[in-house]
């Protein structure tokens, strides 16, 4: 395989196996791809900013926005982003970005915590720019604090403020941000996937990025996809850019400077720190109303829930079913969505945030949430071990995008333990339509003892004329072979799912471990599936 075809440069690799998630390098080299699929062009599209990263004539890396009137994002094919938009002359990366330059870019939607992520290179346009894709991905939603957006006329004639240094005004700024974006590049052998830069999101509670002095600071690296891009950046090229939003002003305060790594660092009595990122600031330029976007300058307001039940729906597995607080109506969610929750545990330095998603029917007047409780999962294990019926648990409006797509080809929702929560949803929205669109409910499990929902399944299907199941066990114990509540011995593959005989415009949905829909995912593409109808979410230990 030459340098060109490895999406992991040898930093991100070695930040992978100091982490001890070697495996990614194969699993997760599968979710990164050479172009955009429909869903992320029409993300990109709808955006009225993007967060960029590149380096500046003198090699020093920053963050930045780029902003536009409505449209001004555009992807004329699923290997392009045409920018139509002037970059204004004291953004720090005005004049490379117009002479062609690598780029790192996240598009990321505040309010309803989508994003993704690419890089690639700029040229110059008619219009403005536009940047070839050399790699895209999807993101997770952690961390991310939602916020409504609108725009206002741009102050002009404003001039930026450069220093050496953080002000008093700027320490503060910066302690009560609860958003960040990072900028980091590499640059190795010629034509590498893997060169260029990142552009990078982190976020937390007010205070999370810890100011040490004026010109240092310490930033945490919180559990994610494991890919280590940021990570794996700075440990080939320590030069860093960040980027904090003054979300009421427009205001923009980049910062350059050079970053090391620290693995063992003092706050990780935090469990969910596990990483410190220490910055030794060279610049800092504030650009006071750069923009023209605002944002609400308190994230989106977090709804009280109470738990109404507590279900054991198997081994390590339970339902929290959450009604409104105070006995009003929820706010609606569409199956395969998650619920973003805010956990106060004791003896935690911050709250805890994590998703989880929907497993109920949409429309009922509670949500479900079912958590696998997971060893070292702070956040499984203080829900399964310490929430009882009555308690309060805050939480945010249902977001995300893992949906079924439009229209009535057949689907064949593929899980792996409790990965079967969101396709149990799913599973309720086609049923209760009544529609004759065929649908295939494929699930995996170790057994009888972690197979939730068996019963809830059984009677949706038989409630639908057009719905089937098959069930794999991949380690049935004694009472199984009795009582052969399973389909098949063994795990789902590729081929068994190409043997239900599906139609060929039939979109696939996975759910499960991320080397579980990594293999479902190359299986399927190369028994010639269109990747536009492979649509896939993996989660992990929370």
């Amino acid at each position: 395989m030459s340098d060109a075809d490895i999406p992991f440069h040898a930093g991100e690799l070695a930040a992978q196996q100091r982490a001890g998630a070697g495996n990614i390098a194969t699993t997760g080299a599968r979710f990164i791809r050479e172009f955009m699929p429909d869903q992320h062009r029409a993300f990109y599209q709808a955006q009225p900013f993007l967060v960029a990263a590149s380096g500046d004539a003198e090699g020093r890396v920053w963050a930045t926005i780029i902003e536009g009137p409505d449209g001004f994002v555009q992807s004329p094919d699923a290997r392009t982003l045409a920018i139509d938009t002037t970059i204004d002359p004291h953004d720090p990366l005005a004049e490379t970005l117009g002479d062609g330059a690598d780029i790192g870019v996240i598009g990321i939607e505040l309010a309803t915590r989508r994003r993704n992520r690419l890089s690639g290179r700029t040229r110059r346009t008619d219009s403005g720019l536009a940047i070839d894709i050399r790699q895209t991905f999807g993101n997770c939603p952690q961390y991310i604090n939602e916020r409504d957006w609108w725009r206002v006329t741009r102050a002009e004639g404003v001039e930026p403020v450069t220093s050496d240094r953080l002000s008093t005004a700027q320490v503060a700024r910066v302690r009560a941000a609860d958003t960040l974006f990072i900028g980091s590049g590499r640059h190795g052998p010629h034509k590498a996937a893997s060169n260029g830069y990142d552009a990078s999101h982190r976020g937390g509670e007010p205070g999370f990025v810890r100011v040490v002095s004026p010109t240092r600071l310490r930033i945490p690296d919180y559990s994610g996809n494991n890919f280590f891009n940021t990570i794996g950046n700075l440990l080939e090229d320590a030069r860093i850019g960040l980027l904090f939003i003054d979300f009421a002003t427009g205001g923009l305060l980049h910062l350059t400077g050079r970053a090391e790594i620290d693995w063992t660092p003092e706050e990780a009595r935090d469990p969910s720190i596990l990483r410190m990122i220490t910055v030794e600031i060279d610049e800092v330029i504030d650009r006071p109303h750069a923009l023209s976007l605002r944002w609400s300058a308190d994230p989106a307001p977090s709804t009280r829930l109470v738990v109404a039940d507590k279900v054991i729906e198997a081994e390590g597995i339970t339902s929290f079913h959450l009604a409104a607080f105070d006995g009003g109506k929820i706010a609606p969610f569409r199956a395969g969505q998650h619920l973003p929750i805010t956990l106060d545990i004791p003896a935690h330095d911050t709250k805890l945030r994590r998703t989880y998603s929907l497993s109920g029917k949409p429309g009922d007047d509670h949500y479900r949430i079912t958590v696998k409780r997971e060893a070292n999962g702070a956040a499984s294990r203080f829900l399964h071990d310490a929430v009882e019926i009555g308690d309060v648990i805050k939480a945010k409006p249902p977001a995300g995008d893992f949906l079924i797509p439009d229209g009535d080809n057949p689907l064949i929702l593929v899980s792996a333990g409790v990965g079967l929560t969101p396709m149990l949803a799913m599973l309720h929205q086609t049923v209760s339509q009544l529609s004759d669109r065929p649908v295939w409910f494929v699930h995996g499990a170790r057994n009888g003892r972690h197979h939730a929902f068996r019963d809830e399944t059984s009677r949706l299907i038989a409630a639908s004329g057009t719905a089937k199941m098959r069930v794999y066990y991949s380690a049935p114990d004694s009472t199984d072979q009795i009582h052969r509540d399973f389909d098949v011995e063994g795990r789902i593959n590729a081929g068994d799912l190409l043997a239900l005989d599906p139609d060929a415009s039939c979109h696939y949905m996975l759910c499960g471990p991320l080397s579980f829909t990594a293999d479902l995912t190359a299986g399927l593409e190369a028994a010639g599936v269109a990747k536009s109808q492979i649509h896939f979410e993996s989660f992990g230990s929370v």
